[in-house]
């Protein structure tokens, strides 16, 4: 059982309105994970829009946070992209030259939709051959399609010692037991869970942390909840923070990541609302539950005693 349990998250990346990356505004929200508590940072994911930056966009980006970060958490980064293993490679190379802990692999990109589970652990192996000994992790990103790591490949791929980090997004919590059951063995590899309506479940079955799109509105509570999951005499508060986040999955979802910056924005932080990937705020209906929801998490916070960060 891992009782450190550590918030990572999948950072946003702000933009001018020319669309032009906002390195005064990534500044502010590296301070403000920060300073929520965030035990490490995940760069050039999908809510950092990686599939609308250019390579030379995303080690630029990714060197400039790990120099903000100034090593107080580790940063890590997807680096796989590329027609074929070897420019993947190549670019996963490129990424761990920005000063990452490691370089996190898409599983959408290892092998295509039709491919089976061996031709993805044969990809999987080439490519950890050619990139030396670089640690890495796997996102089960939705982008081209999700590709679920079954919990025997996962564990046999974490005893290499090359695998450090996983963020899962099987939204299942039977799947999650058996995929760390069978990662027990490798002390520095994490498995960190996307899926909140399942959070206090998975912290509990020994995930290393969590690694989720709420954590871009509201992440200091996410915080809270790695540290109190386990607190028998906070149980009200417990079962009222995991309620508030099944309860309003949807609404953080419908409009991502523009309605995570148009909630950030109204809770202070200088980000635009500007999104490469075409997000917007449809309509005035978004915006008033948006409104519904950061009152909501106030009152959440007010009752439980957490401190906001401006």
């Amino acid at each position: 059982m891992n009782n450190d349990k550590k918030y990572i998250p999948v950072m946003l990346m702000p933009f001018n309105e020319d669309q032009s990356i906002d390195y005064n505004a990534l500044d502010r929200l590296v301070d403000f994970y920060l300073e929520s508590g965030a035990s490490g940072l995940f760069a050039n994911c999908l809510s950092s829009e990686m599939y609308q930056l250019s390579i030379a966009e995303m080690l630029t980006s990714v060197r400039h946070i790990v120099e903000r970060v100034d090593g107080r958490v580790p940063v890590v980064a997807t680096g796989s992209f590329g027609e074929t293993m070897e420019e993947q490679a190549e670019n996963v190379k490129k990424i761990y030259s920005t000063g990452v802990a490691a370089v996190i692999l898409i599983s959408g990109l290892l092998a295509k939709e039709t491919d089976s589970e061996e031709v993805f652990k044969e990809n999987v192996y080439q490519l950890l051959r050619l990139t030396d000994e670089i640690p890495v992790g796997f996102y089960e990103c939705p982008v081209p399609y999700k590709r679920i790591l079954s919990p025997e490949l996962l564990g046999e791929l974490v005893s290499t010692g090359r695998v450090t980090y996983h963020k899962d997004t099987c939204l299942d919590i039977k799947a999650v037991r058996q995929k760390i059951a069978a990662t027990t063995q490798e002390s520095a590899f994490g498995l960190y869970d996307a899926y909140m309506v399942h959070a206090t479940d998975s912290l509990a079955a020994g995930s290393a942390g969590l690694s989720c799109i709420q954590g871009n509105y509201f992440p200091e509570l996410v915080v809270w909840l790695c540290d109190h999951y386990a607190d028998s005499t906070k149980q009200t508060e417990i079962d009222k923070v995991q309620g508030f986040f099944t309860r309003h999955m949807d609404v953080m979802h419908d409009t991502y990541p523009a309605s995570a910056k148009y909630t950030l924005q109204k809770r202070g932080i200088p980000i635009g609302l500007t999104c490469r990937n075409g997000s917007v705020l449809p309509s005035e209906q978004t915006e008033i539950a948006l409104a519904e929801l950061l009152q909501d998490f106030e009152n959440l916070a007010d009752e439980i005693g957490l401190t906001l960060i401006k």
